[in-house]
């Protein structure tokens, strides 16, 4: 039995299927894998033995990128993806935390170690000279270690919609493990095409793209994720499967629709943190089944839709994840709903959602003690997602800890404002958070991308709202910002962070506000003279 991804490798490396399409050339996994060897024979090489040997890769979504994974593997040695949206101290930060030992770049993310203190880290540039002559004159691949299924494979870090970005180490068994599941659920062969526009730094990239393909031996497309040239690949290298996280979804609709979009190949979309709606736009624009589902980048908790999952609801919790009162320590009242579907028993139903069974996979940050100790508190993982679940078991969420709002002495949840506003047929992102109020507590503030081509006018969300009714008077956004786009992470979650600091303004898009006690909203004057604010054409 395969219990890690150096042996998965290992039994590929006879194989002329292709392996890696990128551009007009195809990598087979013979070819893929022999580069590969040779990458961490040169690596090895150059390392110090006495230390753990750990390589960083900040590389985008490239044949490097993936020529970096499967050289760690089968080397033995751990690859920390390096996030490639980082910048000066943020970046260094994340090097040296990692401990790398050698860090790999390209041409394209090389300028960004200018100014930065490395301390004698060695910068190999994977693209330059003499890189190509140390790998073309690589010995034979003697391993640095023989690696089992609990070492760790990758450092991959969290989004950093909370915080700064966190290192977690994937174990070769998670990996084998991950892939194992979705290939089983999906039936994705060596046929298939997978499409990796995730990042590579990232769970999402690691364990729903990569190791799914490298687990059924199908063939990588490694890319930079736009919503414009998403079909033309998908086309062009025959694409069946691709994995998602965050908006992607929604920015792929916001394109222009074509009476021709579901010629194409695609069949399987597999993510996170996609809409109801855009779920099931996707799907029939598409022609492709899309599985939207819940985990946390440490793969603690995991949440999975079935068949008959309620709208808003994310599914239902795998063995030992529940509900938990953070302060009393206990579980959380099953949810009780108005006539409207409104929440009525908020402080009694939403918690944290916990593994009480302890961390599942997850070992700890690397490097970071007190983040942690944060998340494994009273022997159980804390996730900082809030939640509720109604009586049949099915989970809400209610964002994330940062999420909680109280206004007018009563606590409220992003979330759930946020699946309203989703249902504005304009709206294609949102975001709901705190602003402070003037006296006391909180305000509620939402941020607002249109779809193309769409207009909102003050009183068409005054209206909207008031149709809601399931909206609480005290969830009603004092202010609503329209841009054209909003802050967010390379994994394409919205900074929310970002927002918060900007307060009650729109930066540069524009802001409705309504008074404290009504439900009319007027234009700020936030915006630069001359622009056209009820509307995108973006």
């Amino acid at each position: 039995m395969v219990e890690t991804v150096q042996q998965l490798l290992r039994q590929r490396r006879h194989d002329d299927s292709p392996a890696v399409a990128s551009g007009d050339r195809v990598w087979t996994w013979r070819e893929h894998l022999a580069e590969a060897e040779a990458e961490a024979a040169v690596l090895i090489g150059l390392a110090d033995s006495t230390r753990p040997l750990h390589v960083g890769a900040l590389l985008g979504n490239s044949p490097a990128m993936l020529r970096a994974m499967a050289a760690a593997a089968l080397g033995g040695y751990v690859l920390c993806g390096i996030n490639t949206t980082r910048r000066g101290t943020g970046l260094l930060s994340d090097i040296r935390r990692s401990d790398c030992q050698i860090l790999l770049v390209d041409t394209e993310h090389r300028e960004l170690l200018e100014g930065l203190d490395l301390n004698g880290i060695p910068v190999l540039d994977v693209t330059g000279t003499g890189y190509i002559e140390a790998a073309a004159a690589a010995p034979p691949l003697v391993p640095h270690r023989e690696v089992t299924g609990p070492d760790t494979l990758m450092m991959i870090f969290t989004s950093g919609t909370s915080g700064d970005p966190k290192a977690v180490r994937l174990a070769h068994a998670m990996a084998i493990m991950c892939g194992a599941s979705l290939i089983y659920q999906y039936d994705v062969t060596a046929d298939d095409v997978c499409y990796l526009a995730m990042p590579l730094f990232h769970s999402n990239g690691v364990a729903a793209g990569w190791a799914v393909a490298i687990g059924s031996g199908a063939t990588m497309v490694p890319a930079k994720f736009s919503p414009t040239r998403f079909l033309d690949d998908v086309r062009r290298h025959r694409v069946t499967y691709l994995n998602y996280v965050g908006k992607p979804l929604a920015l792929l609709l916001s394109t222009p629709e074509r009476p021709d979009d579901a010629d194409n190949t695609l069949r399987v979309a597999f993510g996170n943190e996609a809409t109801d709606r855009d779920i099931a736009a996707f799907a029939k624009r598409f022609s492709c089944r899309v599985i939207d589902s819940f985990g946390s980048s440490e793969f603690a908790v995991i949440v999975v839709r079935e068949d008959g999952t309620p709208p808003g609801s994310i599914g239902k919790p795998y063995a030992g994840v529940s509900i938990y009162n953070p302060v009393t320590l206990t579980e959380c009242d099953v949810a009780e709903f108005d006539e409207h579907g409104a929440l009525t028993n908020f402080d009694d139903a939403v918690g944290e959602l916990v593994n009480t069974q302890g961390a599942g996979p997850f070992v700890g940050y690397y490097n970071d003690p007190g983040a942690t100790a944060e998340r494994m508190r009273h022997g159980m993982y804390w996730s900082g997602d809030l939640a509720y679940r109604d009586a049949d078991g099915w989970i809400y969420l209610a964002g994330r800890t940062a999420d909680w709002m109280r206004v007018d002495g009563e606590n409220l949840a992003a979330a759930p404002i946020e699946r309203i506003l989703e249902r504005m047929p304009q709206v294609s992102q949102v975001a709901v958070y705190a602003v402070p109020d003037d006296s006391v507590g909180d305000q509620v503030m939402a941020a607002l991308v249109l779809r193309k081509g769409t207009q909102l006018q003050p009183h068409d969300l005054g209206e909207f709202l008031a149709a809601q009714p399931d909206l609480s008077p005290k969830a009603w956004p004092r202010f609503v910002r329209v841009n054209d786009d909003l802050p967010a992470t390379a994994t394409n979650k919205i900074l929310k962070r970002e927002l918060i600091a900007a307060g009650a303004s729109a930066q540069g898009g524009v802001l409705f506000a309504r008074p404290p006690r009504g439900t009319t909203y007027t234009i700020e004057l936030d915006m630069p003279v001359g622009a056209q604010p009820l509307s995108t054409t973006k």
